[in-house]
């Protein structure tokens, strides 16, 4: 009898052996079929499906929540076994974070929490990435080699959904990157290429982007009558949706001009095609200036710009007279329409306020009084001359300093006598 009792506790302790392989090749097979699922990039929803169903049905876990982390850095419960969904909507975000390492749950208070036996954290480069709150585990249960391997299960599919989340982020990135490479390409058109220079007056610039799309504009327009016309902008903020408003102040800036209006109709409708295209959360500062060589009268505006600098008799004039920034307002509340007549040799420098913004290593401005200067002593020179010692001065000036925002300079040669091209007509500016 003794005999056959230990025969049939071996076939017994056989057959759990038994069960036991069995049991582990479905994991691993399950696992493998994980694997699998990962390597042909399955949607995250169907990996979700296959743990739950590996927890529920090859570990017969009877309750576990899994949360993963969302794009805004939210945690979500991705899928769970044996809770209710309403315990689920409970928020533990606060208790996360105290879990680095596997955890026994025994004590844990928290509604929700206290469902669970412990918590297995997922981490990745010292950042936690998931959890899986495991439970209802019985007694008798070999609760170590389960957890182990539902933490290596977990740590597979964690590690594959952070994957995804990182390719994504990184295909986004670079879907922005050929976004803003083409708007800078755009913007750049947008820029004048040349400018003229004839017997009467010349023009030339400097344009220093802060980075790929800058806010800056400045625009040429010729007639085939004595007059030409320069104007210069800067708008509110950088990227594709400053480039995007440049390019639609340009064309209602050319648009206005061909229809031949006074200058405070132009301001006013200038200032409404901005309110409809930025609805408001965007302005510009911006001047324009009309010459005309027959009469030699200037007309400007100045909506909030910085005060473009006129030299001539060795008096320097700031050209302050306008209005207040365009696109804040529905309606502008005051406008004033500069007029002087040049009556010899003069220079107008318009400049966006980086160029007042740089600093040197010692944190000093480069202000407007030194750019008075630096217009005192080189304003004999050509435009584009004068642009050349003006960029090497800022270079030699900011030094190691970067360039804090975009920097656009059109210097305007204005000469007295020479030709005048085309009949003299009455200004419409």
């Amino acid at each position: 009898m003794p005999e056959f009792s230990n025969i049939k506790k071996n076939l017994s302790n056989f057959e759990m052996l038994e069960r036991d392989l069995t049991l582990k090749q479905l994991q691993i097979n399950r696992l493998l079929n994980i694997t699998q699922a990962i390597n042909n990039n399955l949607p995250a929803e169907d990996l979700f499906s296959m743990y739950n169903s590996f927890l529920s049905w090859e570990m017969g876990i009877k309750k576990m929540a899994l949360y993963i982390k969302e794009e805004d850095g939210h945690w979500c419960c991705a899928t769970a076994i044996g809770i209710p969904n309403e315990m689920l909507e409970q928020d533990i975000h606060e208790k996360l974070g105290t879990y680095t390492r596997l955890h026994n749950l025994t004590e844990e208070e928290h509604p929700l929490l206290s469902q669970f036996d412990v918590v297995v954290p997922v981490r990745h480069k010292d950042e936690s990435i998931a959890y899986t709150f495991i439970g209802g585990f019985e007694a008798n249960e070999d609760m170590y080699d389960k957890v182990s391997f539902i933490t290596t299960i977990t740590n597979i599919i964690a590690v594959a959904i952070e994957n995804k989340r990182l390719f994504k982020k990184q295909l986004e990135q670079e879907a922005i990157k050929r976004e803003m490479e083409l708007a800078g390409a755009m913007q750049k058109m947008l820029i004048p290429s040349t400018l003229p220079s004839n017997e009467r007056y010349e023009l030339a610039s400097i344009y220093q982007p802060h980075s790929t799309i800058g806010g800056d504009y400045f625009d040429f327009i010729d007639y085939d009558d004595p007059r030409f016309a320069f104007c210069i902008a800067d708008v509110s903020g950088k990227g594709a949706a400053a480039a995007l408003l440049m390019s639609n102040i340009q064309a209602t800036v050319r648009y206005l001009i061909n229809k031949r209006i006074k200058a405070e109709p132009f301001i006013h409708q200038l200032n409404k095609s901005i309110m409809e295209s930025a609805k408001g959360e965007k302005f510009i500062t911006f001047f324009i200036g009309e010459f005309n060589t027959a009469t030699n009268e200037l007309i400007y505006v100045n909506a909030g710009h910085n005060a473009s600098i006129l030299y001539q008799n060795g008096e320097l004039t700031p050209l302050k007279k306008g209005c207040t920034i365009l696109g804040a307002f529905d309606e502008i509340p005051f406008l004033e329409v500069g007029k002087l007549t040049l009556d010899d040799d003069a220079i107008i420098v318009n400049y966006t306020d980086g160029l007042i913004d740089l600093k040197n290593d010692e944190g000093v401005y480069f202000d407007e009084n030194i750019l008075f200067e630096f217009v005192k002593e080189n304003y004999a020179l050509s435009a584009e001359a004068f642009n050349e010692k003006l960029t090497k001065e800022i270079v030699a000036f900011k030094g190691d300093q970067a360039f804090p925002d975009d920097i656009s300079v059109l210097t305007c040669k204005i000469k007295k006598g020479g030709a005048v091209f085309g009949k003299p007509v009455p200004p419409f500016f």
